[in-house]
């Protein structure tokens, strides 16, 4: 499986009477197609997974494969109580995607055998290649990850800890397997502000919740990033997404919710976030608007 661009995370778009907006979804996936995304992540993160039922999962998963029709890899979020994680792996699998992007389990805190036996459980049931998001409770170790990547229905490693020394040991254990074909992610959030350094451990792709509100921005920085132009690229960090960051940090939360309130300013009616989030202040948009002011004029300026 192979990405090339920015890793396309959307919302999920929800009605006033907290439903899914499935039409408002193919806008706003069809909208960022336009930008050519390296791949498309449906019902993960940013798409509120943690709130979405076994059905629309297999909803959302459906319409996004449909509008991307094949253009890009569709990787599905999967994950939480194992039953659950299983039913939506297998919805997800139904609704044409074409692998899996494994979130932690629910809640509780196993040790490395029991994380090992849950990847392999889910990457079982279906016939998907599964993606490792190691993060909160599901931290591995390099030996653990060696261990999966031994089955090769297991394709990829993404960070969301932020131990680069941890990471740095996985990228390098893996390498010596002898597995070319592993891919790694930075998972982090807003992850373009630590993309430089992940890609001096060998992690060259990286989740881009920032393109889901604003696409030029985020291809800005790719470009950027790509060209080795650190000048254009510290520019983007320090004028945008350091400023988001901060505003970012004021609530648990907002690496999502700050994502669906952009997009409110930018006119796309995709409603609020469901509990436990909840949605920015009036005076936080004022601040989120100020910024995306800003970072549209940079990307406009390195267009």
């Amino acid at each position: 499986m192979k990405f090339d661009g920015v890793l396309f995370f959307p919302v999920t778009p929800f009605s006033p009477d907290n439903t899914v907006d499935l039409d408002s979804l193919k806008e706003h996936v069809g909208s960022r197609m336009q930008h050519n995304p390296g791949g498309v992540f449906p019902a993960c993160g940013t798409g509120e997974f943690h709130s979405l039922s076994l059905e629309e999962v297999r909803d959302v998963v459906r319409a996004t494969v449909e509008v991307v029709a094949g253009a890009v890899p569709v990787v599905a979020g999967t994950g939480g109580p194992l039953g659950h994680a299983l039913a939506t792996a297998r919805a997800a699998e139904e609704a044409g995607a074409d692998a899996l992007l494994v979130l932690p389990p629910y809640l509780v805190n196993g040790p490395i055998a029991g994380l090992i036996a849950y990847i392999e459980t889910i990457a079982a049931a279906t016939s998907l290649p599964v993606i490792v998001y190691h993060r909160a409770n599901a931290r591995f170790t390099a030996a653990a990850m060696t261990h999966l990547a031994a089955n090769p229905k297991v394709i990829g490693f993404k960070d969301g800890v932020g131990d680069v020394g941890v990471a740095q040991e996985i990228v390098s254990a893996i390498r010596a397997s002898g597995r070319s074909d592993f891919l790694f992610f930075n998972g982090l959030l807003t992850a373009e502000l630590t993309q430089g350094a992940y890609r001096g451990l060998g992690i060259p792709l990286y989740s881009s919740a920032a393109f889901a509100m604003a696409p030029d921005i985020a291809n800005a920085y790719y470009r950027a990033y790509i060209d080795n132009n650190e000048d254009r690229r510290h520019q983007l960090l320090t004028d945008f997404y350091e400023p988001l960051v901060r505003l970012r940090d004021q609530t648990p939360g907002f690496g999502v919710s700050l994502i669906k309130a952009g997009l409110g300013l930018e006119g796309h009616a995709y409603g609020s976030v469901r509990p436990p989030l909840v949605d920015p202040t009036e005076n936080q948009l004022m601040e989120l608007k100020r910024i995306l002011e800003i970072g549209h004029t940079l990307a406009s300026a390195h267009a």
